[in-house]
């Protein structure tokens, strides 16, 4: 009898194990006694794609195929998994402009108001950057008022360049004195120019490998020595993947600061310091090195490029891993940097 209770004992533990392994990932170790975790990270990097989006972009390039079979149950899955509260939803490459302006705004709004219905039946758990139709100056400037007065965005997200232009071209201006006027927080997804998306040094080497880190670090550029970054200090830029190859090279860069006075009175490395970089495919020891020589973890947030780029569990694993950061930076780098700059995540 004493054995047969034994089995029955560990048949019902577990089995409770394996519902708590099913239960995403929520619960920790019922052995130790422990209370379920709630969820508390922000991913502020993290992607959607719509069926009118998909259906757009079926068969272009630098279009990864997780994009096109997302669904915001499979968000909402990895994110239990890897214990985030909530995630802010952006478009992805290739992005919205492909020639058509027309097609582009109406891509734009389509995106933006699938985001809003999202965030409206799941409030707790999403937030969205709203795509603009860039390049096109005029139709962006309509949609940065409907996106903040009528569906409520947290945000605008931006790419680091349209076709062979690059954020801090001066044709932007006036959409860069809209998101200052309004406080925006930006966030800035990298791509591949026209220039460089074909470049033969690496047969089988794709842009995403090389191309997105430095089409960041041309966007950082343009916006600090346009003057830009001084001259509409409101904006609130979060740079994705640790600022690509910027922290790293932001010495050297530099060195051309001294002939940008008017543009960057303190410097480019002063400029840089004011801005927010996520973590979404950088959680290794060279970006984070860099990063953490640049900025303090106040500047530094988490984020996954989900689903392409990885799941939060894994992200979150790798932070720890890194052992680069204290458990009171991490909270900083996890959560408390998202929710100071988008007050509405604090209930999530």
């Amino acid at each position: 009898m004493a054995d047969l209770d034994r089995r029955t004992f560990l048949s019902t533990a577990l089995a409770s194990l394996g519902l708590a392994a099913m239960n995403g990932g929520r619960l920790v170790a019922l052995a130790q006694g422990t209370a379920p975790i709630k969820p508390y990270r922000i991913d502020i990097h993290h992607h959607f794609g719509p069926a009118v989006w998909v259906a757009e972009v079926k068969g272009r390039p630098l279009l990864q195929p997780a994009n096109t079979t997302w669904t915001p149950a499979k968000s909402i899955e990895d994110m239990d998994r890897g214990g985030v509260a909530a995630s802010v939803i952006s478009i992805t490459n290739p992005g919205l402009w492909f020639g058509d302006k027309a097609v582009t705004t109406r891509l734009a709004r389509a995106c933006n108001e699938y985001a809003a219905k999202l965030v409206m039946d799941q409030p707790k758990r999403f937030g969205f950057f709203a795509a603009m139709p860039l390049p096109d100056v005029d139709a962006t400037l309509k949609e940065i008022g409907y996106a903040y007065d009528t569906l409520k965005a947290e945000g605008v997200g931006l790419f680091t360049s349209y076709g062979d232009t690059w954020l801090g071209n001066p044709t932007y201006r006036p959409v860069m004195e809209e998101l200052n006027r309004r406080n925006a927080v930006v966030h800035v997804h990298p791509t591949a120019a026209n220039c460089c998306r074909d470049l033969n040094y690496a047969p089988g080497v794709g842009p995403g490998s090389m191309e997105y880190g430095t089409d960041t670090t041309r966007a950082i550029t343009g916006i600090c020595f346009s003057g830009d970054a001084t001259r509409f200090p409101n904006i609130r830029w979060i740079w994705s993947h640790a600022g690509g190859t910027m922290p790293f090279l932001a010495g050297r860069i530099d060195g051309a600061s001294g002939n940008f006075k008017a543009q960057m009175p303190n410097g480019l490395i002063n400029e840089l310091k004011k801005f927010y970089y996520d973590v979404a495919g950088a959680a290794n020891p060279g970006a984070i090195a860099s990063l953490q020589k640049l900025v303090n973890p106040d500047k530094i947030m988490f984020g996954t490029d989900f689903p392409p780029g990885g799941t939060s569990q894994a992200v979150a694993r790798a932070l720890r891993e890194l052992k680069m950061f204290s458990e009171s930076e991490l909270r900083l780098v996890e959560r408390d940097n998202a929710t100071k700059l988008l007050p509405r995540l604090i209930s999530s």
